[in-house]
């Protein structure tokens, strides 16, 4: 009987790159086609399981205790949140991600968001689908300061194009890399340097124990600044960002990411001043492309030098 492999993003079901885990002899299992698996769907997919090719949905210990047999865990993207990594460690299941695969995607979403926030564009949109002629006077980003948290693969190509836009930049790592130096007004800085100039602000950390954009950041930050978020929920306090848009600290928050996905209807998603997408930054042909491809590669890779390891038989 050929090893099993189950595989759960939503995108993965059909795409070409799977073909290549049944070619290698793998059986291929899809616990909940086009959906978002349960707890008890996975639990019941990987008991006999070797390979997992995993997508947004929540990997805890009770399901990874329930996977005996499971060797390998392979994000087709670049966060592992939802996965506990401790119990994962414990157990000796690897966990692979396929970093920068959809970057490009989340930067071209965020540019996207910030253009949108700018010019009011889904308040446009929706009154002219309504028959109205709703206008709201927006502001140019040109002449602006970009702050950005987290200066990794997504916030560098933000930066070139916030750059290219004419605005300024100023952004703050953890681990600063010095030869990223483009042309334009660019620099890093300190975290409180970045949030006081930042007219916009985007977010592109990694997780966090606590919230980075929190009352005290959103006090530092220019009145009337516009905050993007399409990194993580948990690096933003709600409570304080509802706040900010209800005395105008913040004239638009717009984020790709959520506490809860879906989250249905809260004071956060249907606060006039908020701008929701539904986490679709690396939902692209070429981001789902890259993203698969570089999946199922180190699930191939991983799972061959688990066969080739003496005392496997």
């Amino acid at each position: 009987m050929p090893s099993r492999i189950v595989v759960t993003p939503r995108s993965a079901h059909g795409h070409p790159a799977i073909e290549r885990l049944r070619s290698a002899g793998f059986e291929v299992v899809f616990p909940s086609p086009g959906a978002v698996p349960t707890p008890e769907e996975l639990i019941a997919s990987l008991a006999d399981s070797a390979g997992y090719l995993a997508g947004v949905e929540p990997v805890p210990r009770s399901v990874l205790i329930a996977a005996p047999r499971l060797r390998v865990i392979s994000r087709n993207g670049t966060g592992a949140d939802s996965i506990d990594l401790a119990a994962a460690e414990e157990l000796g299941v690897r966990v692979l991600r396929a970093p920068a695969a959809n970057a490009q995607g989340v930067a071209e979403l965020t540019v996207a968001l910030m253009l949108a926030a700018a010019r009011s564009i889904p308040f446009a949109s929706a009154a002219i689908a309504r028959g109205e002629w709703g206008r709201r006077e927006g502001i140019e980003l040109a002449g602006r300061r970009l702050g950005i948290i987290g200066a990794g693969q997504v916030g560098r190509r933000v930066a070139r194009v916030a750059l290219a836009l004419g605005m300024s930049v100023r952004a703050f790592d953890a681990f600063p890399d010095p030869s990223f130096a483009p042309d334009g007004d660019f620099a890093f800085a300190e975290l409180d340097d970045v949030l006081s100039g930042a007219q916009v602000l985007s977010l592109h950390a990694p997780p966090a124990r606590q919230p980075v954009v929190d009352d005290r950041a959103l006090a530092l930050m220019p009145r009337g600044a516009i905050l993007v978020n399409t990194a993580r929920a948990t690096l933003v306090d709600e409570r304080a960002v509802l706040d900010a848009l209800d005395t105008g600290r913040l004239r638009t928050y717009a984020t790709d990411v959520y506490q809860v996905e879906p989250p249905g209807m809260t004071p956060l998603t249907t606060h006039p001043s908020v701008i929701g997408t539904a986490h679709l930054g690396g939902f692209t042909r070429e981001s789902i492309d890259r993203a698969m491809t570089a999946a199922v590669e180190n699930l191939l890779d991983a799972l061959d030098s688990d066969r080739e390891r003496p005392g496997d038989d």
